[in-house]
C-alpha cells in the first residue's frame, strides 16, 4: 500500500470515489490489524511520510500505518528495478514502492494513483497493482 492509500481516509470524503477508496483502505487495514492480511512497511514509506507538511494529518496516517507488521528493505534488485520504472516515467517514490512490492513478492501493490496504476500495467510490473476498491471487491468475490 502506498502513501496515497494511507492518506485516502483523511481526504475530502464528499466525493464518491474518495469515500469508497477511503472505506476500502480502512477495511484492508482492519484485516491487517486482525492478522488476516499483512501490510508491509519500509524505509521508503517512512521517508515519504516524513515529508508530509501537516503534522496532524501525518499522525493520523501513521496510526493506519502502524498496522504494518512486516518490514521490507531496499535491495540492489529493488534499486535496479526502481531505476527501470523511473526510466519508464514512474516517479521516484512510486518506483521504489513498486519495486519493493515486486522484489519482495507481495501479493498486491495498492494505490489510488491512476497514473501509477496505468504505468505499472503498461511497463509490465511483476506484481499485481490495483486500486483498493477493485482489489477488495475481487477478494470478497473470491471468498464466496
Amino acid at each position: 500500500m502506498d502513501v496515497c492509500c494511507l492518506n485516502r481516509p483523511f481526504d475530502d470524503l464528499t466525493q464518491d470515489r474518495v469515500y469508497l477508496e477511503a472505506e476500502a483502505v480502512l477495511s484492508i487495514v482492519s484485516h491487517c490489524e486482525k492478522g488476516e492480511w499483512t501490510l508491509l512497511a519500509s524505509g521508503i514509506l517512512d521517508s515519504e511520510m516524513s515529508r508530509h507538511p501537516n503534522a496532524d494529518r501525518l499522525a493520523q496516517v501513521r496510526t493506519l500505518y502502524s498496522a504494518a507488521r512486516e518490514w521490507v528493505c531496499l535491495s540492489e534488485a529493488a534499486e535496479s528495478r526502481a531505476a527501470f520504472f523511473q526510466k519508464n516515467g514512474v516517479k521516484p517514490f512510486d518506483s521504489l514502492h513498486l519495486a519493493l512490492a515486486e522484489t519482495t513478492e507481495a501479493d498486491v501493490f495498492l494505490t489510488t494513483d491512476d497514473r501509477l496504476l496505468k504505468s505499472a500495467n503498461r511497463i509490465g510490473a511483476k506484481v499485481k497493482t490495483a486500486n483498493p476498491v477493485s482489489w477488495l471487491m475481487e477478494v470478497m468475490n473470491n471468498e464466496r
